[in-house]
């Protein structure tokens, strides 16, 4: 006999067509409505969508409610966390996933009494194949979800033992047909015949069928819905008409019954639409989310968390809290509709504003490390603080920002340098200074902003001070002959009749790099293709070089094109709007780095742009990066009957993060775009979107998805949903990193190269020309406490080879984490590899006995004492 274990819950999209402020009202009724119902009926239990946040905004403007949620959870009968917001699975940061789950884990414990430890995402857009070791990262060994699974293909059950790439595993459920499989309203109450009969059995049926299941999972909810009142009552009802047992249960305790039983096994990502849409095109929609998205999360990991590593050593201490906070404006932007994309215009204006407060938090922790470490270095005008936020040596290229009386700067023990002049400051006359006397008026000088580029060598997680001197001038000027080409010893790059050739070494690659355009007949969800429409090669017209000193080249291409302003006029065939951009190719001949700039104005509408890649006209292999690790990608056969298969067409198109490399003829390629999340690969070329851009929230019959518009926006009494802001108007620049490599190149090697093409440059310079370069400057004031401390320092030093994920403060004074991955098949060693004597933690910071070995395919996270490299004493004043 056949069992069914029906778990009541709400689905409750923080944001959608909705705002969190519209969300915060519904919550004021049924989240108390909630507590009541289960305080009255104590055979009830209830799931509050896995996530933290939306408990803790009901709990501000209710905290009469909190002792009431902390009993109930204690009881095990309402239900709260991991998440602290539902995560995305396939854009945001593998940092970002495991922060989401330590604040929602941690906080819901010392809030609530703890957390409900599965891996709940009921309603994410697919999902990376190294989901399982993130998971497993927390402590939880399970995961519960809708979309990406076929039993045909991939896996023969619902319940599965899902592998990582390495050696992590977890138990996952999928709820084929939604998290809304048992949705008991009034209606199904009503007519509980037809309910039973038409719905709940016919689904019962096919769990039991595909994987022969004795016990099956039914989820009973839906968006914002409210408990199921008397639901012992209800199940009665439903065990007196139905074919099979039905059981009030919750999902640990379904979760408990699988691990008894054998699972089949399936190793691999989640993103196949069968059974449900998974909107595999949705990783380029709303571009400008996810640019941000990306930009801030690699502030917070690459400069804000080892900075206050470094400043804590230095005698300077940023609360904790500080940081929590700016996490968790991030991760309120990171849910799987907020980051997809598919929201309304006015949540898109909150997810903006909250990418802008999370700037201003990073930028400003930074500035105010910056300006201490600086005061307590006694910097000068002349003297630059230069930081390496890594935990290994540095030997390259930094870019630093300086204000100077002169435009000709020279820097002290650097061996390469090249200054260029970004705006001048003419003199300024009878600017008010007050000084001991009083207002005092006089002329100030003109000065200049510069940016500078050196070549230096830092050590590992500290800083430096470099000085700098005016010079009268710097010389004979570099004049380079007019030229269209750019190139060193064995790279060049070559413009000729409209296209760009690639040399390196004698292999020569005509047609290297291409702007291709389409029209965009999708919406927020997913991109269309115009049925007859061809994409189309962008023109190239001219170029020009130029040269920063004799070691920088910029090989600039200009295009332009005739383009359909919107949709109508695609249709029409009327090219009326003209289309300007810009391609940028520089070329470091010291260090050979190579790098690609897109830019353009934005002005068509409904459009998609791809950057595409020749390899040399085949194409052997393709790596992704993946949140956690590295995978090979290989192109499915899209079978001619899909649309009776799937829920929409299972178009070889992927997700990625930070990495693409390609192998070729003779040649191995990596590109480490900034922001970047979606890809397709065909036998000759690969390709990059850019951009797809759209002005409505769901349509109904696209080409790739048939059927009813996603968004509710053809579901009865809703209507269809303008979105002008997705049509992604304006100013653009993508940014993408290159570099050679060996084919068939391992995993760890490209996981390092990961690592440093997304290096920062950190550098500071105490300012008395300009106050407001550094926002916050003028306003953090110097100390009667003053802190002596060296001139150049360097905290921890680890082995070139090992590759960081995060190095952030602990939650323990003068501690902090450093987070290793292994992206290799084998076990590797740590010991010896890293200077400082280091203690294994879980991510929660609690000891483990597994030493220094980490698994393949996996992280390992250690904790280490923080040096203290300071002297207090007060400042001593004269008196004259």
């Amino acid at each position: 006999m056949v069992k069914a274990y029906l778990v009541n819950h709400t689905h409750w999209d923080r944001e959608w067509y909705f705002t969190v402020m519209d969300s915060q009202v519904l919550a004021d009724q049924v989240f108390t409505e909630i507590l009541d119902e289960l305080e009255t009926h104590p055979e009830a239990n209830f799931c509050l969508d896995g996530q933290t946040s939306i408990l803790d905004e009901y709990v501000d403007t209710h905290p009469e409610n909190l002792e009431r949620i902390r009993k109930l959870v204690k009881e095990d009968r309402l239900f709260v966390g991991p998440w602290y917001t539902q995560t995305d699975a396939l854009i945001p940061d593998a940092e970002s996933i495991l922060r989401n789950l330590y604040i929602g884990i941690s906080e819901a414990t010392e809030k609530y009494g703890k957390a409900m430890m599965v891996g709940y995402l009921p309603d994410t857009f697919g999902f990376n194949a190294q989901m399982p070791m993130l998971l497993n990262q927390v402590g939880i060994d399970s995961i519960l979800f809708w979309r990406g699974t076929n039993f045909n293909t991939q896996v023969s059950s619902p319940y599965f033992k899902w592998r990582a790439l390495g050696q992590d595993s977890i138990i996952a459920a999928n709820f084929p047909f939604g998290y809304f499989t048992g949705q008991i309203g009034l209606d199904a109450k009503e007519k509980m015949l037809s309910f039973i009969s038409d719905r709940y059995d016919p689904n019962i049926k096919f769990l039991e069928e595909h994987g022969n299941n004795s016990d099956v999972l039914i989820p009973s909810g839906i968006d914002q819905m409210n408990i199921v009142h008397n639901i012992a009552e209800t199940v009665r009802n439903i065990n007196e008409r139905s074919k099979y047992e039905t059981e009030i249960s919750t999902y640990q305790e379904f979760i408990n019954i699988l691990r008894k039983k054998a699972l089949p096994d399936y190793s691999g990502e989640l993103r196949l639409p069968t059974y449900s849409r998974i909107h595999r095109t949705i990783g380029s929609v709303r571009q400008s989310i996810k640019k941000q998205n990306f930009e801030i999360e690699q502030k917070i990991l690459k400069r804000v968390e080892p900075l206050m590593i470094i400043a804590e050593s230095a005698g300077i201490e940023i609360g904790k809290g500080m940081l929590t906070l700016l996490w968790k404006k991030l991760l309120e932007s990171q849910a799987h509709d907020s980051l997809g994309g598919s929201v309304s215009d006015n949540v898109a204006e909150d997810i903006m504003h909250r990418f802008k407060e999370a700037n201003e938090l990073a930028d400003g922790i930074e500035n105010l490390i910056k300006k201490k470490i600086g005061d307590s270095l006694n910097l000068n005008k002349n003297e630059l603080l230069l930081f390496n936020t890594t935990p290994q040596k540095f030997n390259g290229f930094k870019k630093v920002s300086i204000m100077a009386r002169s435009k000709n700067i020279k820097f002290e023990n650097v061996e390469y340098q090249s200054v260029t002049v970004d705006k001048h400051y003419p003199i300024r006359k009878h600017v008010l200074k007050m000084t001991e006397k009083g207002r005092e008026y006089f002329d100030e000088p003109e000065y200049f902003s510069l940016t500078c580029t050196i070549k230096v060598q830092l050590d590992p997680l500290g800083y430096t001070v470099i000085k700098f001197h005016d010079i009268s001038d710097q010389g004979e000027p570099y004049i380079p002959q007019e030229s269209n080409y750019i190139s060193t010893k064995n790279i060049k790059f070559e413009f000729n009749d409209g296209k760009v050739s690639f040399t390196n070494g004698t292999e020569v690659i005509e047609d290297f790099i291409s702007l291709l355009e389409s029209g965009n007949d999708g919406d927020t969800y997913d991109y269309s293709p115009i049925e007859g429409e061809k994409e189309q090669v962008l023109p190239f017209s001219n170029c020009s070089v130029t040269h920063h000193s004799d070691i920088f080249e910029n090989l600039i291409i200009n295009g332009e094109k005739l383009l359909p302003e919107n949709l109508v006029d695609r249709v029409n065939g009327d090219d009326n709007k003209k289309f300007v951009y810009k391609l940028v190719i520089s070329l470091n001949k010291i260090s050979q780095e190579i790098s690609f700039k897109l830019i353009f104005d934005n002005n068509i509408e409904s459009h998609r742009l791809r950057l595409r890649i020749n390899p040399n006209r085949k194409i052997f292999g393709v790596k992704a990066g993946i949140q956690g690790g590295i995978v090979d990608v290989t192109n499915e056969r899209i079978p001619k009957d899909w649309k009776d298969k799937f829920d929409e067409k299972p178009v070889n198109i992927y997700n990625f993060d930070k990495l693409l490399n390609v192998n070729g003829n003779n040649n191995s390629l990596s590109f480490f775009p900034r922001g970047l999340k979606e890809f397709e690969f065909d036998n000759k070329y690969l390709y990059i979107t850019l951009l797809a851009t759209t002005g409505q929230l769901g349509k109904p019959n696209l080409a790739w998805r048939p059927g009813r518009a996603s968004g509710d926006t053809t579901n009865e009494g809703h209507i269809m949903m303008s979105t002008p802001m997705a049509q992604e108007k304006g100013n653009w620049e993508f940014f993408i990193g290159m570099k050679l490599n060996k084919i068939d190149e391992s995993h760890n090697l490209l996981s390092r190269e990961i690592n440093k093409s997304f290096d920062q440059s950190v550098g500071y310079q105490k300012q008395t020309l300009n106050l407001f370069i550094n926002r916050l400057d003028n306003k953090i004031w110097p100390t009667e406490i003053n802190y002596q401390i060296p001139r150049n320092l360097s905290l921890l030093a680890i082995d070139q080879k090992l590759v960081v994920s995060a190095l952030y403060p602990s939650k323990e004074k003068k501690r902090y984490l450093i987070r290793i991955l292994n992206d290799s098949n084998k076990i590797i060693d740590v010991e010896g590899k890293i200077d400082n004597k280091v203690t294994r933690v879980d991510i929660f910071e609690n000891n483990l006995d597994e030493g220094t070995i980490i698994k393949p395919h996996s992280y390992a996270t250690f904790k280490i004492k923080n040096i203290v490299n300071f002297k207090r004493e007060e400042l001593i004043f004269n008196n004259y």
